[in-house]
């Protein structure tokens, strides 16, 4: 009997330490990432700030940032996002500027999206994005406002 449940308790303490070091490794809760932690569903961060736009990355080229994983079209970009990944990545984590206007944390598509005084804003939607679009200023500083607050909340506690 002592012999089971000395291989129990090794299994229990087994699996604690790999769920440890597998949180360790997820992506940060202020981070919008898919379940790879791969953020802004791969496309390149720093190719919204050149006349680009939103393109594709690859995972050929890779950086990591707050444990969320970005893609990029080139090394070069790749290098860029490395030596200032805060001006390049997206606000709030990725998670949509509207949404987060609101006190709310939800996904976003890559395509729908603005760089507003040298910062990235994505939000869940073309039809969102239409809307923030209406007032971004006072959306801004209302998710300014709110992130402090629900950054580091899980999406569905809100």
């Amino acid at each position: 009997m002592s012999h089971m449940k000395s291989t129990s308790q090794k299994i229990t303490l087994l699996a604690a330490l790999l769920g440890t070091s597998f949180s360790l490794m997820a992506a940060d809760l202020d981070m919008s990432v898919d379940n790879n932690d791969l953020a802004i569903k791969g496309y390149d961060p720093v190719a919204y700030f050149a006349n680009e736009g939103p393109v594709k990355g690859t995972s050929e080229f890779t950086a990591t940032y707050k444990n969320a994983i970005y893609n990029f079209v080139s090394s070069e970009n790749r290098d860029e996002f490395r030596s200032n990944p805060s001006a390049y990545a997206p606000q709030y984590g990725g998670y949509c500027a509207f949404g987060v206007a609101m006190g709310k944390k939800f996904e976003t598509d890559p395509l729908a999206w603005k760089v507003e005084g040298g910062k990235l804003y994505l939000n869940l939607d073309k039809s969102v994005q239409k809307r923030w679009l209406e007032n971004t200023q006072e959306f801004i500083q209302d998710a300014n406002s709110n992130w402090t607050t629900i950054k580091t909340v899980e999406a569905y506690k809100l």
